[in-house]
């Protein structure tokens, strides 16, 4: 009886090694790299969102301050509030990251918005009162700061992007994109427009 009872724990203490062996080769094979790299790049992308949502945030009393010393420039100012408008009804969560005119909707918003705020901080210099304004000054520094997240936190998704897209594609982990992760589709990139590094031509 003993010796059957030995048998039955030996036996389940076999059973515990071989499982653990189990996941030990399954962890090592890269079966969880692709739902870890999705989630790091949908958090990356939450990120992205947030900055331009800081952005956002902050317009309303650019606007205002401007207009207060720059009335005349209804048309800049009105343009400015038009894009911000259109930028945050543009909304891409992160089940829609598959999804390149999705992305590329949300990055047209965006850039048109980056377009009118350009051409607002350039009919600035034409008002020594206002660029003098601390309330201007201190709005100004908080979007240049921004401005600087948006780009860090777009550089960090397109990396996150390009190595959860990279593990669908090259071995070990195709394994798993071709069989448990069928369903796992490749996500956008973020790209960079044509001439965005080229601050807006102002003509007066």
């Amino acid at each position: 009886m003993k010796r059957i009872i030995d048998r039955i724990g030996m036996h389940r203490v076999g059973l515990a090694l071989a499982l653990v062996g189990i996941a030990l080769t399954v962890s090592g094979c890269g079966y969880n790299t692709i739902p870890t790299l999705e989630e790091q790049a949908k958090a990356r992308w939450s990120d992205v969102q947030n900055q331009y949502q800081r952005r956002a945030d902050l317009i309303p009393n650019l606007v205002a301050t401007v207009q207060g010393y720059a009335a005349q420039e209804k048309s800049v100012l009105t343009a400015v509030v038009e894009a911000r408008a259109k930028a945050t009804q543009v909304k891409v969560d992160a089940s829609q990251l598959t999804d390149p005119e999705k992305l590329k909707q949300f990055q047209d918003a965006q850039n048109q918005l980056s377009g009118a705020l350009g051409r607002l901080l350039a009919v600035t210099e034409n008002y020594p009162d206002l660029k003098s304004s601390a309330n201007f000054l201190a709005l100004q520094s908080q979007l240049e700061g921004t401005e600087n997240r948006i780009a860090v936190a777009r550089r960090d998704y397109i990396e996150a992007v390009r190595a959860y897209n990279t593990a669908l594609r090259t071995f070990p982990t195709i394994i798993w994109a071709k069989t448990a992760f069928a369903g796992y589709k490749p996500l956008a990139e973020l790209t960079a427009t044509e001439g965005s590094e080229k601050p807006p031509q102002v003509k007066f």
